[in-house]
């Protein structure tokens, strides 16, 4: 695999783990902000709201991890690795 393809890889592997970071952080903040506003206006459902808020913020989490999976299996397990050398 020459240089270009290697840089093609490494820009790819890093905009897939950014860009879930980026979409998991403003998702759990946006889920935060939501659970302090309902517990702000609402105090006897605390337990409720923050069960809530844990189980999105996990979701939320599980985003990021799928992006950096996915720039894992870029970065040493390349599929198109076939392809880029043929």
């Amino acid at each position: 695999m020459d240089n270009i393809h290697l840089g093609l890889v490494c820009i790819a592997a890093a905009l897939s783990i950014g860009l879930a970071g980026l979409g998991a952080g403003i998702g759990m903040g946006s889920g935060l902000n939501g659970a302090c506003t309902g517990v702000a206006r609402n105090p006897e459902a605390k337990g409720a709201i923050t069960t809530t808020m844990i189980l999105g913020m996990a979701l939320c989490e599980s985003i990021a991890i799928y992006g950096l999976v996915i720039a894992f299996i870029l970065l040493y397990a390349n599929p198109f690795k076939a392809a880029l050398l043929g």
